[in-house]
C-alpha cells in the first residue's frame, strides 16, 4: 500500500501571534494622511524641520549680528518690512533669523525630552503592570507623588542646584512628564499579560525580562509612540516657559529666549513683532504635533478595536 505524499501529515510549525501593536502601527501609518487635519499637521512639522536643518542656508541674516540700514544706521526696532519680514530687535538683530535658528534648539530639546520621558514611563508602567503586588503598589504611589509636584517650581529648583544647561533642562522635563505614560502602559500591560501567548511563554519557562520585553513590549509600543508625539508638544511648551523665565543656558537661542529678550528689553508695547512671531512658531508647532498625534490616535483605536 502506497501513501500519497499529499495525504501524509505535514509538520506543524509553531508561530507566535504577531504583536497587536505592530498591526496598530502599520494601520496607523498607512492611514495617517487620510484626513486633512493630519496632513496639515504633517506639512507644518516637515516645514519646521526643514527650516531647522537648513538654517545656515535659509536664514537671511546671522541671528546674533546686528543689521544696518542703507544709510549705515543701526536697524533698531524696525517693524516688519521687505528687508526684515519679522522686524528687528533693540540690537538690530533680525527676528526671522532668530526664529529659524531657534527652531533647532527648541525642537531638539522637545524630541530628546519626549524620548527620555517615554522611555521612563514605558519601563515603569511595564514593570508595575507585569510584576504587580508590592512592586506595582510602590511604583504607582511614586507616580501619584510625581503628579503632586508642580513643574515650574521643581524645574527652577533643579536648575538652581545643577546649573543652567541643556541636559538639566531635558532632565527637569523628563523627571515629571513620564507619569501619564506609565499609567497607560501599566493598564495595557495588565490586559496583555492575561493573553494566551503570554501565559504560554510563562508556562514554557521564559524569564520575566523576556516576557516583558519580547512578548508584551511590542504590543504597548503604539501607545508609547502616541504619547511620545504628544509629549514632544508638552516638552516644547515647557522649554519655552523656562527659557522665557530666564533659565535657559547663557547665549542659547530658542523661541523662548527670543521672547525673554523682548521681555527684558521692556519694548513689548512698541515692538509687538518681537514676541508675536516666536509665539506663533510655538503655537503652530504644538498644534501640528497635536493634529498628527490625534490622527494617529484615531487610527490606533480603530486598529486595536478591530483586533479584539
Amino acid at each position: 500500500m502506497t501513501t500519497n505524499v499529499q495525504d501524509a501529515p505535514q509538520p506543524v510549525t509553531q508561530t507566535s501571534p504577531p504583536p497587536e501593536g505592530t498591526g496598530g502601527i502599520r494601520a496607523g501609518m498607512r492611514s495617517i494622511f487620510s484626513d486633512r487635519s493630519t496632513r496639515a499637521g504633517a506639512v507644518i512639522i516637515l516645514a519646521f524641520v526643514t527650516l531647522a536643518l537648513l538654517a545656515p542656508l535659509v536664514a537671511p541674516y546671522s541671528p546674533l549680528e546686528p543689521s544696518y540700514r542703507p544709510d549705515g544706521g543701526l536697524a533698531r526696532l524696525e517693524p516688519p518690512s521687505w528687508q526684515h519680514p519679522f522686524g528687528t530687535t533693540n540690537y538690530g538683530r533680525d527676528v526671522l533669523s532668530q526664529v529659524i535658528w531657534g527652531a533647532q534648539r527648541t525642537m531638539s530639546i522637545g524630541v530628546a525630552a519626549a524620548f527620555v520621558t517615554v522611555f521612563l514611563g514605558t519601563n515603569i508602567g511595564l514593570i508595575a503592570g507585569y510584576l504587580g503586588g508590592r512592586t506595582d503598589e510602590l511604583l504607582m504611589r511614586l507616580t501619584d507623588a510625581v503628579y503632586a509636584v508642580p513643574f515650574l517650581p521643581f524645574a527652577i529648583v533643579l536648575i538652581a542646584v545643577l546649573g543652567r544647561n541643556t541636559l538639566v533642562l531635558i532632565l527637569a522635563i523628563s523627571l515629571l512628564f513620564w507619569r501619564t505614560t506609565a499609567r497607560v502602559v501599566r493598564s495595557q500591560t495588565l490586559v496583555l499579560k492575561e493573553r494566551s501567548y503570554v501565559r504560554a511563554a510563562m508556562t514554557g519557562g521564559a524569564s520575566q525580562r523576556r516576557v516583558m520585553y519580547v512578548h508584551i513590549m511590542p504590543n504597548v509600543t503604539p501607545l508609547a509612540l502616541l504619547y511620545g508625539m504628544l509629549l514632544t508638544a508638552e516638552a516644547v511648551m515647557a522649554e519655552a516657559s523656562l527659557s522665557f523665565l530666564g533659565f535657559a543656558p547663557p547665549n542659547a537661542l530658542s523661541w523662548g529666549t527670543v521672547m525673554f529678550d523682548a521681555f527684558t528689553s521692556q519694548e513689548l508695547r512698541t515692538a509687538w513683532w518681537w514676541t508675536l512671531f516666536p509665539g506663533l512658531a510655538i503655537m503652530l508647532f504644538v498644534l501640528a504635533i497635536s493634529l498628527v498625534g490625534r490622527g494617529y490616535e484615531r487610527r490606533l483605536q480603530t486598529a486595536l478595536g478591530g483586533s479584539r
